[in-house]
């Protein structure tokens, strides 16, 4: 096939398409545009980013996105670029669980922990004896208060409990072209780099955690029903959704499906 910069510009030319056009559609920087059709791709922030923007170009002129993508990493991307951080090292870190220990000896915190157990245990024991009520009516009054004070906190823990394994639902709905993917907490890609259309349907999700990587801030987003405002960029947006709220990703973290 063609270079990849002269395949864009000669797709936009035919359309009569100028670059300013372009740069409002898909909220890309004119001058990012103009170094991809220049393949001058020190200009551009990053291999990430290189690649989201290159698939919304193409997509924007009709162009098959996919093939410009993997023709950009044959030709221009390191081999340490390939693989995306946060999912590789989980895929590093299930691999060493898997594998089997050698030293089937006891860890060091174990004993501890069973030293600490058995102290607990004992201190419980101690304190329920000294608090049994004694066959008297007065010592049934004052039983039967502290049994009511002790389980009170009982209510507030359990609350505690429930709102720390809260989940999220998140829901996105394009209003212009938009790049997309969505990983769990656990590293399991749920949205794989689709790119989706006014019209089109993404899936809702649900899961303790989300990152997110937007190829621009085309989508209206809701979190547990809430709208949440998406920030504009002129580059990929990386965002952490929780049950307690939505943060910003630093680039280095923000997941990617390519």
């Amino acid at each position: 096939m063609a270079s990849i910069g002269p395949t864009l510009r000669d797709a936009r030319t035919r359309a009569r398409i100028d670059l300013a056009e372009v740069e409002a559609q898909t909220k890309i920087r004119a001058r990012y545009l103009r170094a991809m059709e220049n393949e001058a791709w020190d200009v551009l922030p990053g291999p990430v980013y290189t690649k989201s923007f290159l698939r919304t170009y193409a997509d924007h002129l009709g162009l098959d996105s996919r093939m410009l993508v993997e023709e950009f990493k044959r030709h221009c991307e390191q081999p340490a670029d390939h693989e995306p951080y946060p999912i590789a090292s989980l895929r590093r870190e299930r691999e060493r669980e898997r594998r089997p220990r050698r030293n089937l000896a006891p860890p060091p915190w174990l004993a501890i922990a069973a030293v600490l157990g058995a102290v607990v245990v004992a201190l419980f024991v101690i304190g329920e004896y000294a608090l049994k009520p004694k066959n008297t009516p007065q010592a049934g009054i004052h039983a039967g208060v502290h049994h009511h004070a002790h389980h009170r906190p009982t209510t507030h823990t359990s609350a505690a409990a429930v709102h720390h394994f809260r989940k999220v639902t998140l829901q996105l709905v394009p209003t212009a072209p938009v790049y997309v993917c969505l990983v769990n907490g656990a590293g399991k890609r749920l949205i794989g780099g689709v790119t989706y259309s006014p019209g089109q349907t993404i899936p809702s999700e649900t899961a303790r955690e989300f990152l997110l990587t937007l190829g621009n801030a085309n989508v209206q987003m809701k979190v547990n029903g809430k709208p949440v405002p998406v920030p504009q960029s002129v580059t990929a947006i990386g965002l952490r959704i929780r049950p307690r709220g939505t943060s910003p990703l630093p680039p280095t973290l923000d997941p990617t499906c390519a």
